[in-house]
Order: C-alpha cells, then structure tokens, then sequence
C-alpha cells in the first residue's frame, strides 16, 4: 500500500461511525487507480478533524480573553475546513489528472488519422493510436481496443463515450475517423481532416472559453488576495501611531494562516476549472541523465540558508536572519532537485520544434520514390540544431548496424531511446511503418508535418490566452507583492513590540510585523506560482518545484532588498 493510501485509513480509524459518500467521490478515486474506498475518504477527513480538535482548544485557551471569541471561530473554520479538503482533493487529483490526460487527445486523433491515411482500416488505427501513446487517455483506448478484439467494433465508440463528458469534441473527431474507414476513397480525406478540425477547434474552444471565465476570478484573486492584505499592511504603522494596540497573533493569524488558506481554496477552485492542459513530458527517476544521488541539492540548500541566515541580519536586523535562511535554503534545494529535469525537457522541446520540418523533407522525398532510409538522412542535413541530431544519430546507426528504421530511433541504443518524447516515438513509429508501405506513406508523413505544425499552434494559442492572466499572478508573486511589502514594514522600522506582544509607537523596530508580513510575502509566491503555473502547463511537480524556487527566491531578495532601500530614504 501507498504511503499516503496508508495514511488515509489510518486517519480513517479515528472516526469508525458509519458516513455517506458520493458517486463523484467513487469515480474520482477509480480514475486514480487507487484501493482507497470513498467511505475510507469520508472517514479520513473526519478523522483528522478529530485529529486537529486538541490542538485548536489549546489554541483559543492561550489566546488573548478578548481574542479567544475571533480564534474560536477561526478553530472551527480549520476544522471545517481541514475535513473539506481531506474529501476534496481527490477530485481535484482526478481532475488534475483528467485534464492532463486530454491534452494529448489532439495528438491521438492525429495518429488514428494518419494511420488511416496508410491503411482505411479503424481497428489498425485504433491500434496505432493506443499503442504510440502514453498516458491515461492512450490507456484507456488500448483498453478499449483490447475489449474489442475478435468483435466488429474498433473500441472507438466505446472509448468517445467514456470521454464526452469531459471533452465532447474527442467524440466527434473520432466518429469521424471512424466513420472514413467506410466512406469512398474520394471522400476519405476530406472526412479525416474534418476529424483533425474537430478536435483541434475543440481544444481551441474550450481554452478560449475558460480564458476569458478565467478574468473575473483572477481579478477578485489579485485584489482581495494581494492589493488589499498589503494595502492594510500599509495601515499599520498608522494605527500604531494613535496608540491602537494591534496583536502579532492577530497579524500572524490574518496574515499566515487565513489568507493562505483562502488562497489556496481560490487557487484549487480555478484549477480544477481548466478543461484541457499541455503538459511537458513526464521524465522517470531512471533516466540516465538525471543524478543517482539526491543530497547535493539538499546540503546546497543547507549551506545556502546557513550563509544567508547570518549574513543578512548583519545588515538588515535579526530578524531577517530566519526569512533569509527559509527563503534562499528552500530556493536553492528545490532549483538544484529539479534543474536536471529541466534539462531534459529542454531538450525534448528542441527536438519537438523541428519535427514537423523534419518530416516535410522526408515525406516530400518518399512522395518522390526515395527509400524512407535515405530520406531521413537527407532530411538529417537540412533540418538544424537538435531535431538533426536525432535524425543524423538514427541515419548512422541505420548504415552502421544495419538495423530498421524503427529500431534506429527507438531501439536500446536509438537515437529517441532516452528521449521522453511522445511526438518523437509516435514519429518514430510512423517513419517506421512508413519503411514497409513505400512510395504511398510519403503523402502521410507529410500530412504529419501539418498535423504537428497545427498542434504546436494550438497549444501556443492555448499558453497565450492563459498568459495573458498567469503572467500577472507570477510577477505578483515574485516582485510587486515583496517590493510593496518590503516598503510598508520599513515604515514600521520605528515601532516596537509592548510588554503585551502589540505594536507601540515607539522602539527601535518591529520584528514581530517584518516576520509575519515576510512569511506571507513566502507563502504567496509559492501559491500564486504554483496556480500560474497549473493554469498554463498543469500541474506538473518538477516544473512547479523549479518555477516556485525561483520565485521564492525572487520573492526573498526583493523584499529584503525593498525593506533595506525604503528604510534608507526615511
């Protein structure tokens, strides 16, 4: 068992009374695979409520008596809180998972349509399709395919119904498809592009609808979650200066544990809206180029937190010591983890760029009566920078070990062997198939090079118009929140702590403020990073790790940085 399916019953044993689920509950948890029961579920949110109930009590009896009314509330809104997230988050997993998954239905329509260009039969192309894809969506059809076989049905119609909930366009382009492998030849073609239309104005669609319901809740996010808790940060050496006391624990309270939960509840809610994401591809701890030892970046964090942690307050105060320490030691560990992958994927997307040019050359050539083989070496000189490689590297070996065209890219050795690449192989798999057709493939790969130009064009489209709203949330995130930040707990610097834990009107600084305003200036980089980076690419953990380590990074300098130049002007 999982640790966290292991995790979940036990917190499940807390609360043995019988509970009520959901048939959205139960299908979520299907979709993820797991052995965990919703009633388990139900029963785990419950449990750690009764869990947590210790330590809320304990809470509001050390509060201040007239803030035990606020930290009583605020306790039962935890707990309430704590057992709606326990029920939520498989959906959001699932939804997560869902929407990644159908990003690369554009992708497997293309390949069903291009196998049907080679041969009008729909169970190979449904074949095809499963077998050159990764992933649940591609999963599922090879299910399908696999229920099929011995039967008159490809699986198609079967697979289109199980997905139109979620993305009715897969529905009709695949209809389409299959329908083609019964229409005339001299209507064939103009049926299977009718296929790739659907489903490439499908994604359009609902990307362009979601961007623009994407505006309001962003807006309210951006003023309710940014400008107003640092417009009230602003306020505060204000109120201090009339003799109001205003409590840390109140500022602490408001600042670390309310706002980023509303955050966080804001942010889920906007992601589990997106229909269809464009993920980058999933890179295994096994690949060879990734480091067989995790500790460097770790003990580079280490060191990277004891520099700054007492460096920093020699010039800004103590109390910048431990945001400097937290900041730049969780930065350096989480952009040093996920640098490697970064890497990779680098490199598949340079790769991926040149396909389509790649195989424009070779499908003209085999049109013209060249063997696949001498075309992709052609091709090899022509196309440039990363996707020549590849196909120089595939050419030689072919020549050297005399081996296929598909063994050549995706053999032990292949030039795609270690290349996490979904494109590459289903390419792959095509110039491979397109080795034994002959002269008649040319015209199918060529189709490919269009199809794959339409798809990088859809999924800039898609990153676009999502742009358009994520690029505010990371730059918030990064600079605007912590310079505002950074220049209002200055205004603060001449205010100090009383006897009772509140800001006075005098004193050499507030620590207590620069601490609680820091944190949350921390917290919301990470958030509002991670929620631009879900909105744009899905919630991928090493592209999100490696955007939210330089972020806080970003985050820690500049609000510092702000603190110390504000400070010299006053």
């Amino acid at each position: 068992m999982h640790p966290v399916e292991r995790a979940v019953a036990g917190l499940a044993r807390l609360y043995p009374w019988p509970v009520e689920t959901s048939e959205e509950l139960d299908r979520a948890l299907g979709f993820l695979g797991t052995t965990v029961t919703p009633a388990t579920v139900v029963r785990a949110g419950y449990g750690t409520a009764v869990l947590c109930i210790p330590l809320v009590v304990v809470g509001v009896v050390l509060s201040p008596a007239w803030l035990r009314p606020l930290a009583g509330v605020a306790g039962l809104a935890t707990l309430v809180g704590l057992i709606h997230v326990v029920h939520t988050v498989p959906k959001i997993l699932a939804t997560a998972r869902r929407t990644r998954a159908l990003g690369e239905a554009p992708a497997l329509v293309s390949r069903a349509v291009l196998r049907m260009r080679i041969t009008p039969a729909t169970e190979a192309a449904a074949g095809f399709a499963a077998e050159t894809g990764q992933g649940p969506l591609a999963a599922s059809l090879r299910e399908h395919v696999r229920r099929a076989a011995g039967t008159p049905s490809s699986g198609l119609a079967d697979f289109t119904t199980e997905w139109n909930e979620w993305f009715p366009a897969l529905r009709r382009a695949l209809l389409l498809v299959e329908a083609a492998g019964t229409a005339p030849a001299g209507e064939r073609e103009r049926t299977l592009d009718r296929g790739i239309d659907a489903v490439l104005d499908g994604a359009r669609d609902e990307m362009g609808a979601f961007a623009a319901s994407l505006q309001g809740p962003a807006a309210a996010l951006y003023a309710f979650g940014v400008l107003l808790p640092l417009a009230l940060v602003a306020l505060l050496p204000a109120v201090g200066m009339t003799g109001v006391s205003v409590p840390v624990a109140a500022i602490v309270l408001v600042y670390d544990l309310l706002l980023p939960g509303v955050l966080l509840a804001a942010s889920a809610w906007l992601l589990v809206r997106r229909p269809v994401t464009f993920p980058p591809p999933r890179i295994s701890r096994s690949h060879p180029a990734l480091p067989d030892r995790r500790w460097p970046p770790v003990v580079a964090g280490i060191a990277a937190a004891a520099a700054s942690g007492s460096l920093v307050p020699t010039v800004l105060g103590d109390w910048t010591g431990p945001l400097a320490a937290v900041g730049c030691g969780v930065s350096v560990t989480l952009i040093g983890h996920y640098r490697p992958v970064k890497a990779i994927r680098d490199r598949v997307t340079a790769v991926e760029d040149g396909l389509a040019d790649a195989l424009y050359h070779v499908g003209r050539r085999v049109e013209e009566g060249q063997a696949v083989e001498t075309a992709i070496a052609a091709a090899a000189e022509e196309v440039s920078d990363a996707t020549g490689e590849v196909f120089a590297d595939a050419a030689h070996r072919q020549r050297q070990l005399k081996v296929s065209v598909r063994e050549a890219f995706l053999g032990e050795f292949g030039a795609l062997a270690t290349l996490p690449s979904t494109r590459g192989r289903s390419t792959a798999t095509l110039l491979a198939l397109a080795a034994r057709e002959g002269k008649p493939a040319g015209g199918a790969i060529v189709a490919m090079a269009d199809h794959l130009e339409e798809l990088a064009t859809v999924e800039r489209d898609a990153r676009h118009r999502i742009g358009q709203v994520t690029s505010t949330l990371a730059n918030t995130a990064a600079i605007f929140a912590p310079l505002v930040a950074g220049a209002t707990v200055a205004l603060a610097d001449g205010m100090t702590m009383d006897g009772a834990g509140t800001m006075a009107a005098s004193g050499p600084g507030t620590a207590g403020l620069g601490l609680s305003v820091g944190i949350y200036v921390l917290v919301l980089a990470a958030l509002l990073t991670t929620l631009a980076t879900g909105l744009s690419r899905g919630l991928d953990r090493a592209l999100v790790g490696y955007r939210v380590g330089w972020a806080v990074l970003a985050a820690t300098a500049t609000y510092l940085a702000s603190f110390s130049a504000t400070g010299l002007l006053l």
